[in-house]
């Protein structure tokens, strides 16, 4: 078992790498071709890990002219199941064919008995399961010769045998593995709304030197609850935490995530560099996001990964 300082020293030498666009299959062609002013892309790895055909050539493509990271919905780092070792080589063959920056998945569970139930499942958070997610995150790291980076996901219920914080179990794993953490800001407004708890609260226990990126998306109002769904704008509160989380991470590299109803590659880019004014402290741009009191929509399932027919992309809601 290697040395969780060694990772954790990689993980502070990590690039800042500004503000990025997640890579969807909508896009490839405008990509290719305009070669648009984006800082970087994140890509979902399932989506090209098992990809022979033009998904694993566009990838490579525009891994020669921007930074990559590869962002996981299947690994399942809190599953009981062991851990699938076909799915580890194929990560690492990717994120070495296309130099990733890091490699990133979620704090989660997404199956048991060899069944993917392809949602991203709360854990429940004690020692147990603290030290059950510490042994494997250490595979991980060994076989991916690298450090991982793991985000909070959004939740719709906890465990009555939960004791442990969410920031305060992702402080103790990340000492215990020196991997680094994903800070999704609306994963943590979706949360703490559904659970009648404080964001703030949760930013200020939250441990920010760990922090190598930040997710923003958009979720939907249910009346009752919150759904993170990725299909719209991201909304004033979420902009509120952002402003307030970023400079906590001293610069991290933050990344906007959309997934259905995914707009012209153009609109996507402008919404995220909406982030520059919240960066800078900007809080007069505050009234330029001003969102309008959400009406309750009808209620929906809860997050689901579907696939494009024809295309091999997983677009997780939750993540």
């Amino acid at each position: 078992m290697q040395d969780p300082t060694a990772f954790a020293s990689h993980v502070s030498a990590l690039p800042k790498l500004g503000l990025g666009v997640g890579l969807r299959n909508e896009h490839f062609n405008h990509i290719l071709s305009e070669r648009p002013d984006v800082d970087w892309f994140e890509a979902i790895s399932e989506n090209f890990m098992d990809s022979g055909g033009r998904p694993g050539w566009v990838i490579r493509q525009i891994a020669k002219h921007y930074p990559v990271v590869l962002h996981g919905v299947s690994m399942s780092i809190g599953s009981t199941d062991p851990l699938n070792e076909d799915y580890l080589k194929k990560l690492k063959t990717l994120a070495d064919d296309v130099q990733a920056k890091w490699v990133s998945d979620h704090l989660c569970w997404t199956g048991v008995l060899s069944v993917n139930s392809h949602d991203l499942l709360p854990l429940p958070l004690n020692q147990e399961t603290l030290n059950h997610v510490i042994a494997r995150v250490h595979h991980v790291q060994e076989t991916l010769a690298r450090p991982l980076i793991l985000e909070n996901p959004s939740t719709y219920a906890s465990f009555q045998n939960s004791d442990i914080s969410e920031p305060d179990f992702l402080r103790a794993m990340s000492d215990a593995t020196g991997c680094g953490l994903l800070l999704d800001v609306n994963n943590v407004y979706v949360s703490c709304f559904n659970d009648g708890s404080d964001p703030l609260d949760y930013l200020n226990a939250f441990p920010f030197e760990r922090v190598v990126q930040m997710h923003l998306a958009g979720h939907t109002h249910c009346g009752s609850y919150l759904l993170d769904t990725h299909d719209q704008p991201v909304t004033h509160g979420v902009w509120e935490l952002f402003r307030l989380a970023w400079q906590r991470t001293n610069g991290a590299s933050t990344l906007l995530e959309w997934d259905g109803d995914v707009p012209a590659f153009a609109d996507l880019h402008q919404e995220v560099l909406k982030a520059r004014a919240f960066m800078q402290g900007e809080v007069d741009a505050l009234r330029l996001y001003q969102e309008q009191a959400p009406s309750p929509q009808p209620s929906v399932s809860n997050p689901v990964d579907f696939i494009v027919p024809g295309v091999r992309e997983h677009s997780r809601l939750g993540s």
